[in-house]
């Protein structure tokens, strides 16, 4: 041990095991994996190998930077904790949406825009601890005693690790941008979005074309991505070829296809998802953003079909394609093309189906905006008690003004254009307001002439109203009603009681009744002493 290091200092030891060969293994197939073997072979071994090489990684990270953060920490210490944090956060973010959700948007803060994803099955990896305890085993007895030596590793292992673990692999969500034909043959434009980053047209995509009347697709070559991107877009109406009266338009801004069978002069709906459900729809997918855009029908192409008649295809945005085939059914396809982002049509979420599916930041933006009505009611009664008592009405102003930037940031999270970020603003901005709010508005009333009482009432009365505003949320949440607005207008309208009893809780805080006299002493008031009289 040199001079320069404290008897119990674990870095040493912690650094050690860090570069032990097989963390390094562990870093390198992490890096290549997530970056290189995922986008090449999707699947499960590829989903799995991620999870295995972060378990072995993530242990000696952590127990290094609690060495460095507490230089005086034993390296037993840290080396079980980094294998308890780790190991726990594992299986509570796999198991558990919520958490999954808050991971994600510590993840999207650290390295851009990424999704963690709660599975279950994942947990299969946990064993993958043991690995990461062998190897500390084995690195506990060769410490990095040379100041030199430490630095330099350092400098050259611990940036890639911590880069490693925090850059998951980018989000990505397959979008149907346009549809075509080539030489007689459907083509498709399949592009990727992320979290507030989605591509506009066919010309943000990549072209397939299918030989086989959409059964198997194969990548365009460069020449007819050429002869594609000539053609006119977008493409919202066609003509059957084996029947010239028999026409078909999408309807932008809907997921809507009309027919018209006399050349297009009147038109009837051949296929829609309504507006309602189309709302619905979009819930179960992940950051939807806004409906309108990403959930519209935008091209069609109609080709013939190879055993008579003809077939529809439908770029359909965030919900892939609609086929209408040739017996006049129609379907959703899912993502088509040769794509790694391909999503079969089994794979969709269901159009009529009024279950849960991928509802875990539904039910965030509704209990916080139940919880945000119960502390603007909390507000009012707040707000009357100080005017009865004969305070200034400045204090309401006061405290609705954090309610009020609550709201407007609840309502830019809404559209849920990025789920990790909606987590960050409920969490960060808008419980703290509301708490703000809340206890600003308890505390001036009880403080003056309110009794102790009234904060319990009206504390009840924020529970009772979340309560009462909750119930039509989470009918929302559940499918039931479908549409947000008719959602959030029930919520409001279920604040009255709240309001009514906040109105009548001023009444304890009248200054004249005397339990509300918090300055009046329990003796009767001083009595001069008669004037003296002076002595003859």
């Amino acid at each position: 041990m040199t001079g320069s290091e404290k008897a119990r200092d674990g870095a040493p030891t912690t650094l050690s095991w860090l570069c032990h060969p097989a963390t390094l293994l562990a870093l390198v197939v992490l890096v290549v994996n997530d970056h290189v073997w995922k986008a090449a072979f999707p699947g499960l071994v590829t989903g799995k190998l991620s999870d295995v090489a972060g378990l072995v990684l993530a242990p000696p990270l952590v127990a290094v930077l609690l060495t460095l953060v507490v230089p005086r920490m034993p390296a037993r210490i840290a080396a079980v904790a980094g294998l308890v944090a780790v190991g726990a956060g594992f299986a509570v973010v796999k198991s558990s949406g919520y958490a999954a959700e808050l991971a994600s948007s510590a993840w999207t803060a650290l390295a851009g825009p990424s999704l963690v994803r709660a599975d279950w099955t994942d947990l299969f990896t946990l064993p993958a601890l043991g690995l990461a305890w062998w190897s500390w085993t084995r690195a506990r007895v060769r410490p990095v005693r040379h100041r030199t030596a430490r630095l330099v590793r350092l400098l050259v292992v611990l940036p890639p690790a911590v880069l490693a673990v925090a850059a998951t692999s980018p989000v990505h969500y397959p979008y149907a941008l346009g549809v075509t034909t080539f030489e007689g043959h459907p083509a498709i434009a399949v592009g990727t979005g992320f979290d507030g980053s989605w591509p506009d047209g066919p010309a943000d995509g990549w072209w397939s074309i299918s030989d086989d009347a959409a059964t198997t697709w194969r990548t365009a070559t460069d020449g007819e991505v050429q002869l594609l991107r000539a053609q006119d877009s977008p493409r919202q109406q066609a003509c059957a070829p084996d029947e010239p009266r028999r026409c078909y338009r999408v309807v932008p801004g809907h997921l809507r296809v009309e027919q018209s069978d006399d050349a297009g002069v009147t038109w009837q709906i051949a296929w829609e998802v309504s507006d309602a459900r189309r709302e619905a729809l979009a819930r179960r997918y992940p950051s939807p953003g806004d409906v309108r855009r990403h959930f519209s029908s935008r091209e069609l192409a109609v080709y013939p079909h190879a055993g008579g008649g003809h077939e529809v295809l439908v770029a359909n945005g965030r919900d892939g394609f609609l086929r209408r085939l040739s017996d006049g059914d129609w379907r959703r396809d899912g993502h088509l093309g040769p794509s790694s982002y391909r999503v079969d049509k089994s794979d969709l979420p269901a159009i009529d189906d009024d279950g849960s599916v991928r509802r875990e930041t539904d039910l965030l933006l509704a209990t916080t905006l139940a919880l945000l009505l119960g502390c603007a009611v909390t507000v009012i009664a707040g707000h009357v008690a100080i005017r009865r008592g004969g305070g200034s009405r400045w204090w309401g102003i006061a405290g609705a003004l954090p309610i009020l930037l609550a709201a407007l940031v609840l309502e830019a999270a809404w559209p849920r254009d990025d789920d990790g970020g909606v987590v960050v603003m409920v969490l960060f901005v808008i419980l703290p307001l509301g708490a703000l709010a809340v206890t600003g508005m308890l505390l001036v009333p009880w403080l003056g002439s309110a009794p102790g009482r009234w904060v319990g009432w009206t504390v009840a009365d924020l529970l009772l109203t979340a309560i009462l505003a909750g119930l039509p949320l989470v009918g929302w949440v559940n499918g039931t009603p479908e549409q947000t607005r008719v959602a959030v207008a029930l919520a409001l309208l279920a604040t009255v009681p709240g309001l009514l009893l906040a109105v009548r809780l001023a009444k304890l805080a009248d200054p004249a009744r005397e339990e509300n006299r918090r300055g009046t002493p329990p003796y009767p008031p001083y009595q001069p002493l008669p004037p003296r009289v002076p002595l003859r």
